[in-house]
């Protein structure tokens, strides 16, 4: 891992939490000074999910830890998690962590477990499944970072009986590659107007790919099936709808920018009543994002072909549908915001119904993670309310004393969360980074400080559980397995111009590993 931990340099934030603190100073004297009983043996560690969460996590415990080994467990046969299936194909940029990602995973010390499940949450596109109970039996610590796969939804009529209504994640998913709604097959056919629930940076994401001239897209790795897609859409103008105003909006100044610099893409203006006076006197962040909405973008929308908007103080309470069963309009309710310029204020209904055209719909309202199954059966508390699992804020899980579940919650040793199953589906990579390098340290001081962990006895990790997996139906996907996907993705791409042309489904994939 030395060379891993002299090339970590992705950007400033990276650098920065490179540098140990002081508590994390002494954890790292403590490496040294604790009995040599615990540490004449390899530390063995399984990852539960390879995106940001899992990685960060897994390379700052093998940078820390003498003799760390990790494997890292993945139900699909390649590797990255939301980098791969969530990040915007025209944002290729920020998936350069992959690179990082890689130096981790050529280490000797890691093995990458793909096509492999942990529990039994059913389908997970043909692989392999292995159970909870089994897993902690091997392993001396296990970190859950298997990020968020449910969708919130609405909960209005219409939501689930009317065709042309999809969630944001659904979308994502299908035109970045995921198998799971490699058949969504969206239609864009309907008509020109289209609603998009929430105003969140998943949500503009959405109108970006929905605006953008699909020219720019077929040199990005969006899908040939969602270019030939959006090639036919007739989508002219987009509606970017949220409960509050632009004081409380969740999306961030890059991705307002990138629409309003969409070209021959034009921007409805912002309900001034909303704004500020003063603009100047707002603080930077704010002030400098309210100043692009208002100032929009460079082209007119009596002239520009496509157009989008962001509607404020609207709430959905439904849909309306044709005769044929597909979406026509979304009814909203108005709402007022008891204080319009203060961040946190207070929203309330009105009363006061609003009806748009929209002959598609999407609800882009945050996502959820769910338990896996066993995790009652270990011990694990997981909030269903939230979808987390419940911890102390730096990654140990939580569990309840069983003789008595009114006791104080304790830290079940050994077992650990990351990402956004241990705080909810909020941030970006770097923020994902640094949430897992707390977890991280947490699993460092835990093993220097002699506390419990899962095992004081010898563990063997993979080489001793896949002596109980059932593979006989199914191929497990290893790091060199995974390459010769990579390598056939990038093979494909060069043949229609672009870097890569994904799977879109695990039989062609485990076909090209074989």
């Amino acid at each position: 891992m030395a060379s891993v931990a002299r090339s970590w340099t992705c950007m400033a934030c990276q650098r920065k939490a490179l540098n140990p603190s002081p508590l994390q100073s002494r954890t790292l004297r403590g490496l040294y000074s604790t009995k040599a009983s615990r540490h004449d043996r390899p530390f063995r560690m399984a990852v539960v999910g390879s995106g940001p969460a899992g990685f960060y996590t897994a390379y700052r415990v093998m940078s820390r830890i003498q003799r760390a080994k990790v494997d890292m467990f993945e139900a699909l046969p390649v590797p990255y998690g939301l980098v791969r299936f969530g990040v915007a194909p025209d944002h290729p940029e920020v998936k350069n962590c992959q690179d990082k990602f890689e130096e981790v995973a050529r280490s000797p010390d890691f093995t990458f477990v793909g096509n492999v499940a942990v529990g039994n949450a059913g389908d997970h596109f043909g692989g392999c499944t292995v159970q909870l109970d089994a897993l902690m039996r091997h392993y001396d610590a296990v970190v859950f970072a298997y990020g968020a796969s449910k969708d919130k939804t609405l909960g209005v009529p219409g939501e689930s009986q009317l065709r042309g209504i999809y969630s944001a994640r659904e979308f994502v998913g299908w035109y970045n590659g995921l198998p799971e709604y490699a058949g969504l097959a969206p239609d864009l056919t309907q008509g020109d107007e289209a609603v998009i629930v929430g105003q969140g940076n998943v949500a503009l994401d959405v109108a970006r790919m929905l605006l953008e001239n699909v020219d720019v897209l077929r040199k990005s790795d969006i899908t040939e099936a969602a270019i030939e897609t959006l090639s036919r859409s007739r989508v002219k103008r987009v509606h970017v709808v949220g409960r509050r105003g632009p004081m409380q909006a969740a999306y961030t100044i890059k991705e307002v920018r990138e629409l309003m610099k969409l070209h021959d893409v034009g921007f409805h203006q912002v309900d001034m009543s909303l704004v500020p006076d003063e603009i100047s006197k707002l603080p930077r962040a704010q002030k400098r994002l309210t100043e692009v909405i208002v100032k929009g973008s460079t082209a007119n929308i009596d002239t520009a072909s496509r157009t989008w908007s962001l509607d404020f103080c609207l709430s959905p309470v439904g849909f309306r549908g044709g005769p044929d069963g597909n979406v026509r309009s979304t009814i909203l309710e108005r709402t007022s915001l008891a204080a319009p310029f203060d961040p946190t204020s207070k929203v309330s209904g009105t009363g006061a119904l609003v009806e748009i055209p929209s002959a598609v719909a999407f609800r882009s309202i945050g996502y959820k993670s769910v338990a896996l199954p066993g995790f009652s059966e270990a011990g694990i508390l997981f909030d269903d309310r939230s979808g987390i699992i419940q911890n102390d804020g730096l990654g140990r899980v939580y569990t309840n004393n069983a003789a008595d579940e009114a006791a104080p919650r304790q830290h079940l040793g050994g077992v650990y969360c990351a990402g956004w199953v241990k705080r909810g589906p909020t941030g970006v990579i770097a923020s994902t980074m640094q949430d897992a390098f707390t977890t991280g340290d947490a699993i460092v001081e835990d093993w220097a400080s002699e506390a419990p962990f899962l095992h004081e006895e010898p563990s063997h990790g993979w080489e001793g559980l896949k002596q109980e997996v059932d593979d006989s139906k199914s191929q497990v996907i290893t790091w060199e397995k995974w390459q010769k996907i990579d390598k056939a993705e990038k093979e494909r791409g060069q043949l229609v111009g672009k870097e890569r042309e994904k799977f879109t489904s695990t039989a062609e994939m485990l076909s090209v590993a074989a």
